[in-house]
């Protein structure tokens, strides 16, 4: 299963695997029980987890990079339901970049409960690769030394 097609589901608890998005809503299999269901756009709303950012004291930060503090990490795993302070001391352990005035016990426990099902089910996390266009200036370039063509009269509106 590949990290780039896991996604949550709004409304729904877990973590999905996209399996086919239709113009009025995706097929979805749930990474826990592996049912398959159609869920509609029209009520509720996708985010792949390789999209979600969470707040730091520096830059916002991509959910990939958390899940791999927390892998790397020698901290044993705390409960998803533990209390908030539980879940603060952890993540000042794990990740003290974030920013905990904006990221609340319940993202912190979606976190924990997320990275939980990801390593049940083997998925490698992996960061999203940012192209680099290597090819942009040279194409600034070109567009510079372009001559502009004349544009041609409507016949139109020529009376």
């Amino acid at each position: 299963m590949d990290y780039s097609k896991i996604i949550s589901v709004t409304g729904l608890s877990g973590l999905y695997e996209l399996v086919a998005s239709k113009a009025d809503g995706a097929v979805v299999r749930s990474l826990e029980d592996k049912s398959t269901k159609f869920v509609s756009s029209r009520v509720h709303n996708f985010s792949h987890l390789e999209s979600i950012e969470i707040y730091t004291v520096k830059d916002n930060t991509v959910l990939a990079e958390v899940f791999k503090e927390i892998k790397n990490s020698k901290e044993p795993l705390p409960d998803a339901k533990a209390d908030g302070k539980a879940l603060k001391n952890y993540f000042e352990k794990v990740f003290p970049d974030l920013d905990f005035e904006r990221v609340y016990a319940s993202d912190m426990k979606k976190i924990i409960s997320w990275y939980g099902i990801l390593s049940k089910n083997n998925i490698d996390i992996k960061q999203p690769v940012e192209e680099e266009n290597t090819n942009s200036e040279s194409v600034i370039e070109e567009i510079k030394d372009e001559k502009p063509v004349p544009e041609k009269k409507s016949l139109k509106n020529s009376k």
